[in-house]
């Protein structure tokens, strides 16, 4: 026998609907509130030398907190600037945003960026990301964080490695 689709979700729909209205319902004075971090009040701050080679712009977004153990900031790249190479124990996602980039997993070539692009580092990788030499790169990162630490730093990407593709 077939059914069709469309004859049965107009049913489904109305089931579902009345099976949310009959979940009890938590009351408003108990149940967490909103909270909105208003644009321009968390300081950006210059990715560290240490850590970084050019110039590196970070601008917080978020922190963990009770519910999300997951931080994110805007991480803008000047042309030639890139990170050391790095870990993360819990991952990071990293949403390309504007410009154009390259990232490196160690061992492996030299990967181009552009807005629009998402990459995913898994937990552990050893890998590097920053701007393309001649345009800036901008991405959110979104970083998982294992007992409180969300990155591992190791030495820095040199300009032969950066440059091999």
């Amino acid at each position: 026998m077939v059914i069709r689709i469309w004859r049965i979700l107009p049913l489904a729909v109305t089931l579902l609907a009345g099976l949310a209205q009959a979940q009890p319902q938590q009351p408003a004075a108990t149940a967490p509130a909103q909270r909105i971090i208003k644009s321009g009040t968390v300081a950006s701050v210059a990715g560290p030398a240490e850590n970084f080679t050019g110039r590196v712009r970070v601008d917080p977004l978020t922190a963990t907190n009770e519910s999300i153990n997951t931080s994110t900031a805007y991480v803008t790249f000047e042309p030639g600037a890139r990170s050391a190479w790095h870990t993360h124990p819990a991952g990071q996602y990293l949403v390309v945003t504007a410009g154009a980039g390259l990232t490196q997993e160690w061992g492996k070539p030299v990967q181009e960026l552009r807005a629009g692009d998402v990459v995913w580092c898994p937990p552990g990788v050893k890998h590097w990301h920053g701007a393309a030499p001649t345009t800036a790169l901008t991405h959110i990162a979104v970083t998982g964080s294992q007992a409180g630490k969300s990155v591992q730093w190791q030495e820095k990407v040199t300009d032969e490695q950066y440059h091999s593709r």
